[in-house]
């Protein structure tokens, strides 16, 4: 089972950055499609961006053009740097991996808080 250290979360105004990271363990790095979902209160968990482990990416419309996915394969990190932020981008963000080998199973992680207000 892969476990997770997720950090970067916090408060940031309108139009500013955020980096959020996720060190993983307990799993084979290079078999993981890394992702970042989240999730707002009343809302339904919303995935926002993955990336395979030949660094293929994908994002959610919400994140085009504003936020991008990478992972690091020595440090066994994924990252997701968040720019222009409003509020709609607050939310819990939940960083997760998926083994290409046992496709049907997600391990999550704890969740970072991202808050964006004045």
């Amino acid at each position: 089972q892969v476990q997770f250290v997720e950090s970067g979360g916090g408060l940031v105004q309108p139009g500013g950055s955020l980096r959020l990271s996720c060190a993983v363990s307990g799993g084979i790095f290079s078999y993981l499609v890394m992702g970042w979902s989240r999730q707002a209160p009343g809302k339904e968990r919303e995935l926002v961006a993955q990336i395979t482990p030949g660094s293929g990416a994908s994002y959610a419309d919400s994140a085009k053009g504003r936020f991008t996915i990478s992972r690091d394969h020595f440090t066994k990190t994924a990252f997701l740097q968040m720019t222009d932020l409003t509020p709609d981008d607050t939310a819990v963000y939940y960083c997760h991996a998926r083994d290409i080998r046992q496709p049907t199973l997600t391990d999550w992680g704890q969740g970072t808080q991202v808050t964006v207000s004045s």
